[in-house]
């Protein structure tokens, strides 16, 4: 399950740069969390699964979902439009594991326990991401460009995905996923409408539009989204974030193969380094 859920997360950024051209981001972002509820609400009604038994559980769902889909997507696809490349863009995110671990530490106990082994694998974790996106970091393209528009999305993006992982794996109690990702996403609907009303480019829907849209429904929010829910439920925070490392790589990999982006050996290393890092940190303890 972790290797599906990063596979299918790391096609973020190929749906970005095929839609992104075509749909300001939180319009985007906006259809695309209805056309995700539309898609389970039905699924929920032939399965007949129960819906969060209290309002508690609706409240904290929806806190998920406000930081996890409109917190976090709506910073990153805005800092990305902004101008900001993706290079730099997964490097500010990809610090979530170590803020994550930062925080556990912080908190202590059972739950807030990271190893030397795990802090040695979260350090060289994000040396490795370091050099999978160096050459974009370095190189960029024209319309790349870090001012302080584009990061204050970047870190907010950062922050409420940090704080969304630690939130639910604090207060979220185990229910049927189905459910549970459309509360989030109810939430995070309500929360984005409004600001995509705002933004000024209209959406144009061509043949790259459509098709990011419906992997952006099909494959990141009933896929993967659902793959993080049950992640964050079942696994240790910091082991779960340490799996945000390895979308960068996957993610040079498929630019690669879908638009023969260069991979150099620097690109290689970092894979390999970031790889033994996040098996430091998911190894279980003897």
């Amino acid at each position: 399950m972790p290797w599906v859920f990063v596979l299918i997360w790391s096609t973020g950024f190929i749906v970005a740069r095929y839609g992104m051209p075509h749909s300001p981001p939180l319009s985007f972002l906006a259809m695309r969390y209805a056309l995700s509820i539309l898609c389970f609400l039905p699924w929920i009604a032939w399965a007949g699964v129960k819906w969060p038994a209290s309002r508690a559980q609706w409240l904290h769902l929806s806190v998920v979902g406000v930081l996890m889909h409109a917190g976090y997507l709506g910073g990153v696809w805005a800092a990305v439009k902004a101008g900001m490349g993706s290079g730099l863009s997964s490097l500010i995110v990809g610090l979530q594991p170590v803020l994550t671990a930062i925080w556990l530490s912080a908190m202590g106990g059972a739950q807030g326990q990271v190893s030397r082994r795990q802090w040695l694998g979260l350090l060289l974790g994000f040396a490795g991401l370091v050099l999978v996106v160096w050459r974009k970091l370095v190189e960029g393209s024209p319309g790349d460009q870090a001012n302080a528009h584009n990061l204050a999305y970047a870190v907010f993006a950062l922050f409420a995905i940090t704080a969304g992982t630690l939130y639910q794996k604090r207060f979220v109690q185990a229910c049927d996923v189905r459910t549970a990702n459309t509360t989030q996403l109810i939430a995070a609907f309500v929360v984005t409408l409004p600001l995509a009303w705002l933004e000024p480019e209209a959406m144009h829907f061509t043949a790259g539009f459509m098709g990011a849209m419906a992997w952006s429904v099909l494959g990141l929010t009933l896929g993967g989204s659902s793959l993080l829910y049950l992640l964050i439920q079942r696994g240790a925070a910091a082991t779960v974030a340490s799996l945000m490392y390895l979308v960068p790589p996957c993610t040079a990999l498929m630019a690669w193969l879908l638009f023969r982006e260069p991979i150099t050996a620097l690109t290689v290393a970092g894979i390999a380094l970031t790889a033994f890092g996040v098996s430091l940190v998911v190894r279980a303890p003897r």
